[in-house]
Order: C-alpha cells, then sequence, then structure tokens
C-alpha cells in the first residue's frame, strides 16, 4: 500500500466519478459498481486484485491510478490501552489519529489536515501552521489503514487540522463513510469538530447528519479571541447564532468541547456567560484537562475544581460532563506527535 509517483487515484472517487472512469476507459457502465464494492466495502484498490473486473481493464487501471492508501509509520502505546498512529501523507508531511477503546466503544480521532492555520494557542498542531489539506483518500486512509480497523464503533473528527476549512474532501470523506454505496455506516457513529468556520457551517449542517462538536473554551469573544484567533474573523456568537436555528433533539447532537484553564475561564461569571451564550441550544458541554504542552503557559485545575464546574453548569440545566484524559503517557494531545516526527526529520537531512 505504498505512494505511486503522481498517478491520479481511484480511491476517494464516488460513484459518478467512478463511471466516468469506467466511461472513459471503454469499461461497461456496471463495472463502476463493482469498482466502489472493491474500494469500500473489501478496501482494495490495487485493480490487480480486481478479479471481476476483466483482466485488459485491470491492466488500464494499473496503468492510470496508483496507490492512496499506506500503513502507519509509528504506533505509540499508552498504559490505558490508548494508541497514537502517525501517518506520512501523499505530500510527505506527518499526521496523526489516536485509536481510543474504552469497553464495547471503539474510537478514532482521525486528522483532516497536515498542520492547521487556527493558531489555537493552546494547541501543538497551531504551532505548526497549515501544510496542506489532506485528500478524502488520505483522511480515509487513517480509518482503513488501522490495525483495529474491524473492531471500531466510532469515528471523530478531532485530530490534526480544522475540518471545515478543507470541508469539501470532509464532505467527500463523510459521504464514502455514510452512504450504502460506501462503508455504509450510520451518521450517528461520527463527530466533526469545528473551532467555528461559521462561512462553512450552515452548509455542513445541511448536507451532513452527523454529530457536530464545537471547541468553545471561553463564552467571551474578547477572551476567547486571545487564545482563538479565529474569534476575530468568526464571532462564537454567530456560531451560535446558525445553531440556534437548528433542532438537535432527535439522532443528531451538539456538542461544545471545553478546555478548562486554572484561573481563566473557570469563573462563575464563565459559568453565568455560559448559560446566556447556549441557551436556546439543545447542547451539552464536554469539560476537557488541559494536555500540557511545551511551553505553554496554562495550566489544568484539579478534579475537585472540574467537578465543581461541571455541578454548577448542570444545576443551570446544561448537560455537562467531564472528559476522561487518555494516553497522556504517549502525547496523545493533538500535533505533539508529528512535531516531534517532523523535527526529528529535519535533524535527518
Amino acid at each position: 500500500m505504498g505512494q505511486t509517483g503522481l498517478k491520479e487515484r481511484l480511491y476517494g472517487k464516488n460513484p459518478a466519478e467512478l463511471a466516468a472512469v469506467c466511461a472513459d476507459l471503454g469499461m461497461p457502465r456496471f463495472a463502476a459498481k463493482q469498482l466502489a464494492e472493491w474500494l469500500y466495502k473489501r478496501h482494495t484498490e490495487n485493480p490487480q486484485l480486481m478479479t471481476n473486473i476483466a483482466t485488459k481493464f485491470r491492466g488500464a487501471l494499473s496503468e492510470k491510478f496508483g496507490e492512496a492508501l499506506s500503513r502507519p509509520i509509528r504506533c505509540s502505546v499508552s498504559a490505558d490501552g490508548t494508541k497514537k498512529y502517525l501517518f506520512k501523507t501523499l505530500g510527505g508531511a506527518y499526521i496523526e489519529s489516536a485509536y481510543i477503546p474504552d469497553g464495547d466503544r471503539a474510537t478514532l480521532c482521525v486528522s483532516s489536515q497536515a498542520g492547521c492555520r487556527m493558531g489555537c494557542r493552546f494547541c501543538a498542531t497551531g504551532r505548526q501552521g497549515l501544510q496542506h489539506s489532506l485528500s478524502a483518500a488520505e483522511i480515509l486512509n487513517q480509518i482503513v489503514s488501522l490495525p483495529e480497523r474491524e473492531k471500531l464503533t466510532n469515528v471523530v473528527f478531532m485530530g490534526m487540522g480544522e475540518p471545515l476549512d478543507n470541508l469539501d474532501e470532509v464532505l467527500r470523506a463523510l459521504e464514502i463513510l455514510t452512504e450504502e454505496w460506501g462503508f455504509g455506516w450510520s451518521p450517528t457513529r461520527i463527530t466533526v469538530s469545528t473551532a467555528g468556520v461559521a462561512s462553512n457551517l450552515v452548509r455542513f449542517l445541511e448536507q451532513t447528519k452527523v454529530h457536530l462538536a464545537v471547541s468553545l473554551h471561553n463564552p467571551f469573544p474578547e477572551e476567547r479571541r486571545e487564545i482563538m484567533p479565529i474569534e476575530k474573523a468568526w464571532s462564537i456568537v454567530e456560531v451560535a447564532d446558525i445553531l440556534r436555528k437548528y433542532d438537535f433533539t432527535h439522532q443528531r447532537r451538539v456538542s461544545f468541547e471545553y478546555i478548562v484553564l486554572e484561573g481563566m475561564n473557570d469563573s462563575p461569571r464563565h459559568i453565568k456567560e455560559l448559560c446566556r451564550l447556549l441557551d436556546g441550544i439543545k447542547c451539552r458541554i464536554n469539560l476537557i484537562r488541559f494536555h500540557k504542552i511545551p511551553g505553554s503557559p496554562y495550566f489544568s485545575p484539579d478534579q475537585e475544581r472540574m467537578i465543581r464546574f461541571r455541578d454548577s453548569l448542570t444545576a443551570k440545566g446544561i448537560q455537562t460532563t467531564i472528559r476522561a484524559s487518555r494516553g497522556e503517557d504517549i502525547q496523545a494531545a493533538c500535533g505533539l506527535l508529528s512535531t516531534e516526527e517532523e523535527a526529528s526529520a529535519k535533524e535527518r537531512e
């Protein structure tokens, strides 16, 4: 499953695009359905292994298309069972995905970009800047090439990058994941996280049925701007106004991610403002302990303070949970492993 020159890739194409490939090569129309079956049901992209495709067409496909899928180049395993996988993209950058087993549930946290241009102050990925956005094939590769692929119950787009900053390819990946001709997953198995790219939020909500998670971290725009520069372009108030127009009471849900930073966003006035900001939105808040990154001035409060913060929000009528920290011993926070690999690669040059 290695990289193959600059050839076009079959993996990531939808049925209409596969039909166009078949027409271009003089293949029968029904072959498009066969190709989709091989690619997304059997996870096979090598045309020579597609035994129900005529030999001459297998050869033509092999000539025109290269392979997009590649196995992880490194894996770190935590004492709690979390695994951090490092992949090298077709463009030569490094991305991460985290496999998180939890009883009967197994979640994979995937990346949508190599690096990120959002520049959040508490995130190691943001320090890298944006190297390139991933193709749908590169996004799906993190799932398909995962050794634990058959154990997965859920996928969350919460790894490196801002999914709504790469919306076309994320939508393509979601289509392949959820359509019957693709992986055939229920949208309820998938959550996409955003820092609040309001310009693409409506399109995302209209074209998908997957869950949404919004990185909030501070309800006051002027304070949020200090840790999340995206606030300058798209205010969290604008994001909340958009979400208030949608129904999240049935199968689809919206949650707000809130990294608790001691002395910065955990006061009674923050609780009051959170209630005001989220009024009218059926949602929950996930409180997250801050995973320390090198050179960061931020700290996570102790467990007692986290519990008080959670209970105060719950008492105000907002369902609030404290997310369990996983994989801290293997640098499971977004961007740490790839940053380390990038530095090592530069030293080897």
